[in-house]
């Protein structure tokens, strides 16, 4: 498990009322289509344009598999995906992207800050295995941190489309002071809470 990652989940059983599965994804994202993006389709497909200049498949190629940092399933029924983006998650393609989201668009933390970010780290990407070529979505150099920016949208827009919550992230700079916090689960769960945690699915303090 990802350094920064453990330093989030191994707080979060003190933090909220679900059950917590670190490296798991819903099945509707593993390989979304057509049919799994639904409403967003279209959406999905113009950013797929944007960051390749090539024509997004209706059905996902079969080697397509993923897993998210932590799947969270509320005791209310509700689920939602928690992700920790590390340095490598802001790069030119994540800041093209965020650009293309649509006004008004429901997410669990700030799009501008994560923009902003991006656009800032433009040009020191990190290179070798970061940016290595991924066929047959994404050819070419560069083509693992186009592939990592799309699959950061897909967690971003594709929840609300299958009733779930929207995804919280956590960006690496954010980990380091919830850990190191005097009270760190009482941290997380203020930042959690302004992601977008319901309040009945945070523990008591």
């Amino acid at each position: 498990m990802k350094e920064l990652q453990a330093g989030i989940t191994r707080l979060l059983p003190d933090v909220v009322k679900a059950e917590i599965e670190p490296e798991s994804c819903p099945t509707w994202l593993r390989r979304p289509g057509q049919i799994e993006c639904a409403s967003m389709w279209e959406t999905v497909a113009a950013i797929y344009g944007a960051l390749t200049g090539l024509v997004l498949p209706e059905q996902a190629p079969s080697r397509e598999r993923r897993s998210l940092d932590v799947l969270l399933t509320y005791e209310n029924g509700q689920q939602q995906i928690l992700e920790v983006d590390e340095k490598q998650h802001f790069t030119a393609a994540r800041a093209l992207t965020l650009e293309c989201y649509p006004t008004g668009v429901k997410l669990g933390f700030d799009a501008s800050r994560w923009l902003a970010r991006s656009q800032a780290l433009t040009g020191r990407e990190p290179g070798g295995g970061f940016g290595k070529p991924k066929p047959p979505l994404f050819p070419g150099e560069g083509g693992r941190h186009r592939q990592r920016a799309f699959r950061d949208t897909l967690a971003d827009l594709l929840p609300p489309v299958h009733d779930w919550l929207p995804t919280i992230r956590i960006s690496d700079m954010e980990v380091t002071p919830i850990t190191a916090a005097p009270d760190p689960v009482s941290s997380l769960r203020t930042l959690l809470g302004e992601r977008g945690v319901p309040v009945v699915c945070l523990a008591s303090e």
